[in-house]
């Protein structure tokens, strides 16, 4: 299987019990579980965003990395086994998929794949959903935080300057022109802009490997060098992430991104399009 399922792949796997799936449906407004209550797949648990898959808001970032004891409970509390193959599905975008593709993989889990459209895919397709919740046994899973590599500030410079450094967030925020979420506007310096939604067809699908591959090379992420990731939060830095990954193209997010960029006044800050 490729890292994206389509919703048949995804029914196929499932009839065969070859996967555990979860469901992390997501908005910036803290209702995944509110979504998660009105219909998901059945007999799928929900895994939140905020609460498993990110740690706290502060000093980190308003989505920093999770405690790895908090991931391991969280991903034992919906049944994950050890050595499982995982796919993984939001509502429409794979924004929530995506940070969760990564961070499983940041804590040892190898095999995560993703279902391409989220749950409007794989309603689209006729298969089924349900508010009924189910209650998985535990799992056994054992976190190994560090399993995959993130950037830090220094390191989130570093690319920039001597590599790619792609920013995920839309034109305006990029650009410094409003800021309606971060204290501080702009980005970083030497960061060029690849908004998330030029990633995506308008059904929320990922566009084709072709597709993806010409749109990261016309900004210069074909492979050859160093390529990293940042948004405003780390979460939307995952997701261009997993599309330079469909590409072809190996990539290393900076989970804290632009709000910890700006917890330290002496950083530089850069506005307009990108240099």
């Amino acid at each position: 299987m490729s890292t994206l399922l389509t919703p048949a792949q995804l029914a196929a796997a499932m009839e065969a019990d070859e996967v555990r799936v979860l469901d992390v449906q997501y908005s910036l407004a803290g209702d995944g579980p509110s979504l998660y209550a009105v219909a998901h797949v059945p007999g799928v648990p929900h895994l939140d965003l905020d609460a498993v898959l990110a740690g706290p808001p502060g000093a980190g970032g308003r989505h920093p990395l999770p405690d790895p004891d908090v991931l391991e409970a969280g991903l034992r509390a919906v049944g994950l086994r050890e050595g499982e193959r995982v796919v993984v599905y939001d509502q429409q975008t794979s924004l929530a998929s995506a940070r969760a593709w990564w961070v499983l993989r940041w804590a040892g889990v190898a095999d995560v794949r993703v279902l391409d459209g989220g749950l409007a895919a794989w309603q689209s397709a006729g298969l089924p959903v349900t508010a009924d919740v189910p209650e998985p046994e535990a799992g056994d899973v054992v976190v190994r935080p560090g399993s995959a590599p993130v950037l830090d500030a220094d390191g989130a410079a570093r690319v920039a300057r001597d590599g790619v450094l792609l920013d995920s967030r839309v034109g305006e925020r990029f650009r410094g022109e409003t800021e309606p979420i971060d204290a501080v506007a702009g980005h970083i310096p030497g960061a060029r802009n690849a908004p998330m939604g030029e990633q995506l067809q308008p059904d929320g699908r990922f566009r084709s490997t072709d597709e993806l591959r010409a749109y990261f090379a016309r900004l210069g992420a074909t492979g050859d060098g160093e390529v990293g990731t940042s948004c405003g939060s780390g979460v939307t830095a995952a997701h261009t992430a997993l599309a330079l990954h469909l590409a072809g193209v190996d990539a290393t997010p900076y989970i804290g991104s632009w709000s910890h960029w700006i917890t330290d006044p002496e950083r530089p800050v850069e506005t307009g399009p990108s240099s």
